[in-house]
Order: structure tokens, then sequence, then C-alpha cells
């Protein structure tokens, strides 16, 4: 085969390519004859990193297709079975799994009301015998569209409706989520409405309101966990095919359609990518429209702005927090002003409930016996929120080497959620992609998401009546703690690599490349602004930094 000396600095080492140690030294002139002609376009993407041969679950499964790349293989060039559609096609592949997961509590049955067999009755959602939690379906969707009156078309946040509290008091409630969250379920709700006026005049297929409504509302979670996927992807850079088990979580399987978090982890994701690309406005309208739709995304600006005051990059930094800030007020201002107290709900429904079962929180209440003071709870759960930013931050300007972004970042969404008083089980989406980004571990990575997809079971059993009961409640506590540890075992290896970086295999590459922090942008590379005591590593001396 023909190869230019340009060519042959693409060429594996002699370690990955026994023929390498016939090649011809770099430089001389070609002197292997190919067999057809020369492929037309030449590049090969040596840097990128192959699961197949690095990661030993990858290798295994690998087998199914044919086993490991190919030491000879070029990598690089296939115009149709790129990485991306390939984990687009995961990806699909796992909500669809999601999909069936919430499909039996979407079965109709006829009325019950006396009504069945005549003419006009009308077909009702089929939750009898406590179905949604039996078949382990249960959706907030479906639940949410009677509860926040969107089957009778009302608008959050202005209208609202009389309920008993948990003390029997009647109480005023508006929509109680976020509202670029609200409105979003608004629009579709509206849409489903349309969809049911379409088959009244058109003849087209219709199905009762709240499976239209689920359905469109899960069209829309596909669409932008797809994103999710596509960010995530390309600022992993050269480990984009790690971003595989973002694709294929269990938590994708039995969470993917649970709640409508996928909205705010692709606001986050894509607000990794544009600061990974340098575009430090995209990244605040990203992350101002993520907390518009969920809070936790305001954590990036903890985050951002401990490692650009830690390297001198204010400005930057300035232009994150300044577009954060004002893309947050467009959404939220034109329903702050009119209805306000509407818009206040969020924030009052959250401060008066009381700690999720999947707390620690609760675990300890229920282990001494004794019921939260409300107020205690919100000193108690804010004050070790701040505990927690205040740690994140020390630990981005302080670290003997400046930690990657993702890093922190996972460090900042897990110690909130260990720490909140409410976890509720969709919310640990949130790590996914974060983890996948900060962690290389796939089997510490497994492990976790498994666990945490299964704690789905016991926790079903909790709303079941004492007779359909199939497990004690010890279980689900069982499974809250083994989960709570093993987040912080992945918390542990962060702060580890963060502190031995020689240890991080996302900051090593192919042929000896080191890199400094391939979701970096402005930060990747940049020297620390602030005199600090600081540990340096023989393993990282006199090694060239690069842009992954």
């Amino acid at each position: 085969m023909v190869r230019t000396a340009e060519e042959s600095l693409n060429r594996p080492s002699a370690d990955q390519d026994p023929a390498a140690e016939s090649a011809p030294p770099s430089g001389s002139e070609p002197v292997w004859d190919s067999p057809a002609p020369l492929a037309s376009d030449r590049r090969v993407d040596d840097a990128r990193i192959l699961p197949s041969r690095t990661d030993t679950i990858a290798r295994e499964a690998s087998s199914l297709v044919g086993g490991p790349v190919g030491a000879h293989a070029v990598v690089g060039r296939s115009r149709h079975l790129t990485p991306l559609r390939v984990l687009f096609a995961l990806a699909l592949c796992g909500l669809a799994l999601g999909w069936f997961g919430k499909a039996g509590c979407l079965q109709q049955a006829p009325p019950d009301d006396g009504t069945a067999g005549r003419a006009g009755a009308e077909m009702r959602l089929d939750w009898d015998d406590q179905r949604q939690f039996t078949n382990l379906c249960y959706s907030d969707v479906i639940s949410l569209f009677g509860a926040e009156r969107l089957n009778q078309g009302a608008l959050p946040y202005r209208d609202f409706w009389f309920q008993e509290d948990s003390e029997g008091q009647t109480i005023k409630r508006y929509m109680e989520y976020p509202v670029l969250t609200g409105m979003f379920m608004y629009g579709a709700a509206q849409l489903s409405r349309g969809w049911s006026w379409v088959e009244d005049n058109w003849g087209v297929p219709g199905a009762l309101d709240v499976v239209l409504f689920f359905t469109i509302v899960a069209l829309g979670l596909t669409a932008f966990w797809l994103i999710t996927i596509w960010a995530t992807a390309l600022t992993a850079r050269t480990r984009m095919w790690s971003v595989w088990l973002v694709a294929l979580s269990p938590l994708v399987f039995v969470h993917a359609f649970t709640n409508f978090d996928a909205i705010a982890t692709a606001a986050v994701a894509v607000a990794l990518l544009a600061w990974s690309r340098d575009r430090p406005w995209l990244t605040g309208v990203c992350i101002g429209l993520g907390a518009a739709a969920k809070l936790y995304p305001a954590l990036l600006l903890v985050v951002l702005g401990a490692l650009c005051l830690r390297t001198g990059k204010v400005r930057e930094f300035g232009c994150v927090a300044a577009a954060a800030v004002g893309s947050w007020l467009v959404v939220n201002l034109p329903v702050l002003i009119p209805y306000p107290t509407g818009w206040w709900e969020f924030f009052r429904f959250n401060a008066d409930r009381s700690a999720d079962p999947d707390t620690i929180y609760r675990i300890v209440a229920d282990a001494a016996g004794f019921t939260w003071n409300i107020d205690l709870l919100n000193a108690l759960s804010v004050g070790l929120t701040v505990a927690v930013i205040v740690a994140v931050a020390a630990i981005g300007i302080w670290a003997p080497r400046r930690p990657r972004v993702a890093q922190l970042a996972f460090l900042a969404v897990a110690g909130f959620l260990l720490v909140n008083k409410v976890w509720s089980p969709q919310y640990s989406l949130w790590l996914v992609p974060l983890a996948v980004l900060a962690i290389p571990h796939t089997r510490l990575l497994l492990a976790w998401m498994t666990v945490d997809a299964l704690i789905w079971i016991p926790r079903m059993s909790l709303f079941l009546d004492a007779e359909r009961r199939w497990l004690p409640d010890e279980w689900f506590t069982a499974g809250v703690v083994v989960r709570g540890l093993l987040v912080i075992a992945l918390c542990a290896v962060v702060v580890w690599q963060i502190w031995h970086p020689q240890d991080d295999l996302i900051r090593q590459g192919n042929d000896g490349r080191r890199y400094d922090d391939p979701a970096g942008g402005v930060l990747d590379g940049a020297p620390d602004r602030i005199a600090r005591r600081t540990r340096r590593h023989d393993s990282d001396r006199h090694v060239p930094v690069g842009v992954g």
C-alpha cells in the first residue's frame, strides 16, 4: 500500500501494529504497492478512543458484531455509519423500551358508570386495581394531565383550583412546575385538543385525550433526549463512543417518560457543548433556559464561576452569567408580571412539601421515629446545599490541578441531589450525561445506573394496598441507601482523579497524547491566575497539552 510521509505519521505504533516494524522510515519514498486505487479521502482519525479496544464491556459486546476494531482499520471515513448516527439508533432503542414500559398505563376500558355499550358512551383510562403501580408503568405525565387541569384547557399560572392539603385545609393551587416546563405541558395539551378536533371533523384515528397528551409529550421528550445525546457526544470529542452508556442507560428505560426532565438535560448538555466550543453567550442562554425548566442547571454557574476565577477568565464568565439571567428573565417575566401568585406556586409548593421517601431525611426520620418540622427541614436542606456549593467551588479553585468542567459539574449536581429534601426517581437522569463525561469507568457507572433503575420496583410497592404489596418497605429503604452509597463512591472517584490527574483516563489519549480538558473551552490549557500551593505529579511534567 502506498503511503506518503504525512500519512505515515498517522500509522499505529509498533505495539499496536506488528507490520509497523517493517514500515519505511518517515519521509522516505513510497515503496508499497496497492492492489486497488487509493481512496480520494485518506484522512485517519487516530485520536479517537475506541471502546472495543479500551473498555472490557464494549470489547466483549463487540463479539456480537465481529469483535473489536482491527489493528489496520481506517477510522473516521465512514459517510453513513457515523458514531452519531449509531448513537441515535441506540438511543431510539432505549427510548422505545421506555415507551413500552409506560404503555401498560395507556390502556383503555369501558366506562364504569353503567353506560358501557350505549351510544355515545366514552372510554376511560384503565387504572383499575392500581394498575399503574402493579404494572410499574406509572408516569407523572399521565397524572398531571388531569391534576393540573390541562384536560380542561386551563392556562398555567393564571387558572387555579382548590384542593385539600395533608392537614385537611383547603388551599388555592396553581401549576407547580417552572415556567418552561409548565408551558411545554400546556402546548402539548393544546396539541392533543387540536388532534381531537381533527378527529371529530376529519375522521383521522384518535384516542383518549390523556393518551394523545402522553404521546405528544413523549415525542417532545424523545427530541430533547436525542439533543442530549448529540451534545454530549460532541462534547466528549475523542471519547464520543462512551456516550453509548447515555443512550442505553437503564435509567432511560425506566424514567425517560416518567416526567419532563429531558428538557433540562438537553439544556445542560447544549450549554456544556457551547462552552467547549468557546461560545459563552450561548452557554449562558442554555443555562438560563434550563433553569426555567428545572432549577439545577443554575449550578453550572457555580462550576464555571470557580474555574473562570481560577484562570482569570472573568470576562467570559460575565458573559455566561449575563446571558443566563437574561434568558431566564425573558422566559419568566411574561408570567411573573401578570400572574405573580401563580408564578410563585413552584417555590411555595416545594417549601411546603415534606421529605421524599428517596432522601436521607426520610430514612433518618423513619429510623428515629419522628416527623420533621418543615421549617427545620427546609433550613437543613438549604444549609447543606450551600455547603455543597461552597465545597464544589473550593475544589475548583484550590485543587492541585484545575478540574475538568464535567468533573466539577457532576460533583455539584450529585451533591445537590444527596442533600436535597426531594429526590424524585427521574431526577437521576440529570446525572447520566454528566457522569459519562466525568467518569471513564463503565462498570462503575453501569452498576450505579442499574441499582438506581431497579429502585423503581420497591418504590411502586409503597403505593399499593397492603394486600397487594410484593415487597416490604425495608427493601425500598435498602435500595435508596445502596444508591446513595454508589453516588458517593462516584463522587469519591471524581475527587480522587481531580487530585491525581495522572489516573484520569479522559486526560489521556492515543500515542501518548495528554489533554487538559476536552470540554474546557477557553479554560483548556489556560494557566492558573490564583496563587496556591500545588503538588505536581511526575507524570504531568513536560507533557504537551492538546485540545480534545
